[in-house]
């Protein structure tokens, strides 16, 4: 058996699963702390075809050598080992990405996103080896080359196949980044336990097995969990993932938070106060969600809560849908549309989203923002959108068009506000989103919250052409105490924008480049 065909071929077949479950584990892995940008997934798929590349080379030459199955089967081994050590060994790497796009240290997080990028390098060459090797062992004739070498690629194409989808929509979902490794590299060291004949080797490869079960073992327990420990001072109460977002709910006090993949933006949060008290006061965060309370006085005439319905791209756990139903009632009803169907329980679970569902302030749509856009005919009052992959914005809610599809689906008084953050000092995706809503709206305007070395601003766009005596006058009429608070500490932060920006379009958004820049300009101005 340990050196039969059927073995030699199931070897190539679980090979090729590998070799790409990897690759999509270790997307999500850089996707976690890096984003998922298009130069990101390019450099992790060009080292990955590098990596390959060499086994292939390497594979060849090692089979010419040493043309034994028990040889390949221990290099199948020494592959599974260096998988089932991506995860413990990614820890410090990413903790070093973490403080870089905290502290906006370019060498931190490049260094960190090498560091990874390394750490797949062993398993990949490895398991580049298995193809070119496997046809060296099935040659039997010259005759048979071409048919040897094509069956043996088929082999392990499909079980690239397989590799695709089963950490996208199983092992990921079901248990995660860590145990997808841990699962996988368990997988492959049955390999030499089976293949090697020879039993100190086998003993060898035993202990790995047992250290790596051991440590799937240990994140299974909760002794080590997660990617990254929630801020000094909070208690975690959950922690997740989902296909698209490793996501953790901490407790500070009173408030609980929504943080998602590195962590350093708050993305929902709920005030356990309000639960109690009722006090829309309690909800306020002095961040950008309060803002969006306020942005459907941009539009010219608008009487204190004349407006009654809201689509939000990007809801999150509903940290606006709470504090619009807290400051205007039942009113205003809201479609919140979410991504994430993980982050919508979370919503339900933790933050009392469901609350405004009960009442009919919200309805929640699980899906993506511009496609929920192009399959609804209802308008609205108000478009907002915050949505977010730390640090960029998805490009398709940026551009031209899909700006030109949101004034399609608001009222004839309308307005459309989004969220950008940024660095200090550093306006170019501002003006950019700012120029790009311009080619569609008359008239736009910046609110610019204060910060340290990251901040947000909210652009505002409207349907009629407005002027910032139309928000003067609209909201000196305000009589509810929370809005009229809001209105004092934007006042002096708010412009009526005029500048010069890139247009986004369809065919063309490079909000990463833009991002991308932004960050390195601050890193060699320090």
């Amino acid at each position: 058996m340990r050196t039969s065909r059927f073995f030699l071929l199931l070897v190539v077949f679980l090979c090729g699963m590998t070799s790409m479950a990897i690759e999509m584990t270790a997307s999500r892995l850089i996707g976690t702390f890096f984003g998922s940008p298009l130069p990101i997934w390019a450099i992790l798929i060009g080292m990955v075809m590098i990596y390959l590349s060499l086994g292939y080379t390497l594979g060849g030459r090692l089979a010419d050598r040493r043309p034994h199955a028990s040889f390949l089967y221990g290099l199948v081994g020494v592959a599974a080992v260096a998988t089932g050590l991506i995860p413990p060994l990614s820890r410090p790497l990413l903790g070093w990405a973490q403080e870089g796009l905290a502290n906006v240290a370019a060498g931190l997080y490049i260094g960190a996103l090498v560091g990874v990028l390394v750490l797949l390098s062993i398993p990949m060459v490895l398991l580049g080896c298995v193809s070119p090797f496997a046809i060296r062992l099935e040659m039997m004739a010259v005759d048979r080359a071409g048919r040897t070498s094509g069956s043996i690629y088929a082999l392990s194409t499909v079980g690239s196949i397989l590799g695709t989808l089963l950490p996208s929509f199983v092992t990921i979902p079901l248990w995660g980044v860590s145990l997808t490794f841990y699962a996988f590299s368990l997988l492959l060291l049955l390999v030499p336990l089976i293949g090697v004949p020879r039993w100190t080797t086998r003993l060898v490869f035993l202990l790995f097995l047992v250290g790596i079960g051991a440590l799937a073992l240990l994140f299974l327990s909760g002794l080590w969990r997660g990617w990254r420990e929630p801020p000094p001072g909070t208690v975690l109460v959950d922690e997740r993932e989902s296909v698209y977002n490793y996501i953790q709910v901490y407790r500070d006090g009173d408030r609980i938070y929504l943080a998602l993949n590195e962590g350093l933006a708050v993305h929902s949060y709920y005030s356990l106060t309000y639960g109690r008290t009722g006090n829309p006061f309690d909800l306020l965060s002095y961040g950008p969600w309060d803002i969006f309370l306020i942005a459907p006085y941009f539009a010219p005439d608008v009487p204190e809560g004349s407006f009654s319905s809201m689509c939000l791209i990007g809801s999150a756990a509903g940290t606006i849908p709470k504090q619009y139903g807290a400051v205007y009632g039942d009113r205003v009803q809201i479609d919140g549309v979410e991504l994430d169907p993980e982050i919508v329980e979370v919503g339900r679970r933790y933050f009392r989203m469901g609350d405004e569902e009960a009442r009919g302030v919200l309805r929640v749509y699980v899906q993506d923002g511009r496609y929920f856009l192009s399959t609804v005919p209802r308008r609205y009052d108000i478009v907002a959108v915050d949505a977010y992959r730390q640090p960029y914005i998805p490009f398709h809610l940026t551009t031209e068009e899909f700006f030109a599809q949101v004034r399609a689906h608001l009222k004839p008084n309308g307005v459309c506000a989004i969220n950008v953050g940024h660095v200090v000092g550093d306006d170019r995706l501002v003006d950019a989103i700012a120029a790009t809503m311009r080619r569609v709206f008359p008239s736009v305007y910046v609110i610019d919250l204060p910060g340290h070395t990251v901040t947000n601003s909210i652009v505002v766009a409207t349907v009629r052409e407005s002027s910032l005596a139309d928000l003067d006058r609209n909201t000196a009429r305000l009589e509810h105490p929370v809005l009229r608070h809001v209105v004092g500490y934007v006042r002096g932060h708010t412009r009526l924008w005029s500048g010069e920006g890139i247009v986004f379009t369809d065919d063309r958004a490079p909000v990463e480049h833009v991002v991308d820049q932004m960050i390195l300009n601050y890193v060699q101005a320090r």
